[in-house]
């Protein structure tokens, strides 16, 4: 717990944060249709990569198998519904843009069916029966998106859907109907397509702010009239994400949109289901911490699954069966793991095991409540030092990306490390992060920038006014988005902050949309502005224009081959900087895209953010003027 153990020098705390970086970890769990066996992916190899493991809930834990594909990292993977297949979605070079893979669950019969490092493939969801895969190609080159369903033993591509912006969410049983989201970030729309006639239905209000990330097409409850129902979570035009059921079938069949689960104090995260359409799971988000249920589709009795061992579930799934959950758990003193749970029982089993981490205490965040210069809520996970003196010491806020995202109090090696050291860290979710409902995460859309820009310097106020922080020995650090609002409050706010971490931010918006990927400027629009329409704004919010203004060490982290915020944008800010004599540090992780996945680049990473913040923050007190 945080204040039982002293500081480090930096030496030791450069240590520290080795180990826990190389403290691999076990993600996005699926399972055989039995619920026998389960595939994830691991960096237990340095790299991650796929593992298959039996299932075994009565004794030690069996060795993982490592399934090669290729040395690129492994992003995701899925079980077929006839447990004949493996897809996966791999990082091509290491980079943004990732290929699609299929291999047999004994290793065999390993090939690439769509994607390189030149198109884009997603994966998308299994059918429901057999061993067909969807697989989409986002737009590009004046081209809509286009969906496929594909043959993992031949490789062949049969067209599905196509659109602007497209992500298929499900199919159903027979192949007949889909579920597919469309549009810009925050403003999707959903609806069901009947193949067969190919007709369309909308399954929410077309034009209304909000979005739909997950939906399952099941059988309809007993009793209903719907031969088949859609599950979503959404909060199209809603307060918050809920879970939302609705009828539909042949011929144009559509009944009324229902909430059937909600909640004040959350927001609906995961959904699954199992094949009979009488069970779902649901995980939801209460402030970053997570809450598990089982939802009974037809008496819609809610059932709270308690002892869920870490703070923070993602990726669930649900088996085929309903009888058996297996998840990835993570919180602040421990990596991910995966866990099964019996629903019928409450039990929870351990899958796999994280390596031991160093004898040391490793710190617990606190959530603090704040408010924001227009008295708009705020929160943030506080990471405080072992020892702060009278007035305060070094603090540093750590700004999350998205903005959708969200700071939840997950394992972080950096973040421990810097505490280690001796600098609290503060990680505030500002105004346009996820979880706290619609209206919150669209308070800083386009000409709403400004509000969030304020938010930082209420985070660092917050430090000062509660005794935590030095006003002179603050930073400001953050990456993608997060990276972005780092050089914003050094170049709009200067004399606030005594130095900077920039890892893998926008610098210009107008050069981003200009080099970005094709899909991602597109969907960008409804949350920076239009790259023509808005320009001026994009130009005013744009820190490289205000370079003159960053007068403090700043340290600018970026990977070669990250093409969703492209290059140019650190190295334009850095070039900036050093013509105009200011000090700046400028690392760039070589085989690295946007997402930072070898394990020797997270090391490079942790050990130049706390070697540079503590040079940067030591006492005595820097000659700036401190947050106002």
């Amino acid at each position: 717990m945080s204040g039982e153990t002293p500081d480090l020098p930096l030496d030791a705390a450069l240590a520290l944060a080795d180990d826990l970086v190389e403290a691999w970890g076990s993600w996005r769990p699926t399972m055989t249709p039995d619920a026998r066996r389960v595939a994830f992916v691991s960096d237990r190899s340095g790299v991650p990569q796929l593992w298959v493991q039996d299932v075994v809930l009565d004794g030690p834990a069996p060795q993982a198998r490592r399934l090669h594909l290729s040395d690129d990292p492994v992003v995701s993977v899925s079980w077929a519904a006839d447990s004949r297949w493996l897809a996966c979605s791999v990082a091509a070079g290491g980079g943004v843009r990732t290929e699609v893979w299929v291999v047999r669950p004994d290793g065999s019969d390993a090939r690439r069916i769509a994607g390189d490092a030149h198109e884009h493939a997603e994966l998308g969801p299994w059918t429901r029966s057999g061993h067909r895969v969807v697989v989409t190609f986002p737009a590009s080159g004046g081209r809509p998106a286009r969906s496929f369903l594909g043959d993992p033993a031949t490789g062949r591509l049969d067209p599905l859907a196509e659109g602007e912006l497209i992500h298929v969410l499900d199919v159903s049983q027979e192949e007949r109907f889909l579920v597919i989201v469309d549009g810009e970030r925050g403003q999707q729309f959903a609806v069901v397509v009947d193949r067969l006639i190919d007709e369309h239905q909308l399954l929410l209000p077309h034009g209304a702010t909000g979005s739909t990330d997950v939906a399952l097409l099941r059988p309809a409850p007993a009793g209903d009239t719907g031969p088949v129902y859609v599950y979503l979570a959404s909060d199209v035009g809603l307060p918050r994400r809920q879970l939302i059921g609705l009828p539909f079938g042949p011929n144009g069949y559509r009944g009324e949109a229902q909430t059937l689960a909600a909640r004040d104090d959350a927001e609906l995260e995961f959904v699954d289901g199992d094949d009979a359409g009488s069970l779902l799971l649901l995980v939801w988000n209460v402030a970053g911490a997570s809450e598990l249920e089982l939802f009974d589709t037809t008496t819609r009795r809610r059932t709270r699954l308690h002892g869920l061992p870490g703070l923070v579930a993602t990726d669930p799934v649900l088996s085929r069966d309903g009888r058996s959950v297996v998840l990835g758990v993570e919180g602040p003193t421990r990596p991910r793991e995966l866990w099964h749970l019996d629903t019928a029982t409450g039990t929870w089993t351990q899958i796999t095991h994280a390596p031991e981490l160093p004898d040391r205490d490793l710190v617990v965040p606190t959530l603090q409540t704040y408010r924001a210069h227009d008295g708009l809520p705020l929160t943030g996970w506080l990471y405080p030092a072992a020892e702060v003196p009278g007035g305060g010491g070094a603090a540093a806020l750590w700004l999350h990306g998205g903005p959708e995202a969200q700071e939840r109090p997950t394992f972080n090696p950096m973040v421990q490390a810097l505490v280690a050291a001796g600098t609290t860290v503060f990680a505030p979710n500002v105004r346009g992060s996820s979880g706290f409902g619609r209206e919150f995460v669209h308070a800083d859309d386009r000409e709403k920038r400004y509000d969030a820009f304020a938010d930082v310097l209420s985070s660092a106020q917050h430090l000062v006014a509660q005794g935590l922080a030095d006003p002179a020995r603050i930073a400001v650090t953050g990456r993608s988005y997060g990276g972005y609002l780092t050089l914003a409050a050094l170049a709009f706010s200067p004399g606030v902050f005594a130095a900077g971490v920039d890892i893998c931010g926008m610098s210009d918006l107008t050069t981003f949309y200009r080099d970005t990927e094709p899909w991602i400027g597109a969907a960008a629009v409804s949350k920076y502005g239009h790259p023509e329409h808005d320009r001026t704004l994009l130009e005013e919010i744009s820190p490289l224009r205000r370079a003159d203004a960053i007068d403090v060490p700043l340290l600018v982290v970026h990977g070669e081959l990250d093409t969703n915020v492209p290059l140019g944008e650190a190295r334009q800010i850095v070039a900036a900087l050093r013509g105009l004599d200011r000090d700046v540090d400028y690392l760039e992780l070589p085989q690295e895209g946007h997402d930072y996945r070898r394990v020797g680049s997270r090391r490079e990473l942790s050990r130049r953010v706390v070697a540079f913040l503590d040079a940067h923050l030591a006492a005595p007190a820097l000659a700036v003027s401190g947050p106002r």
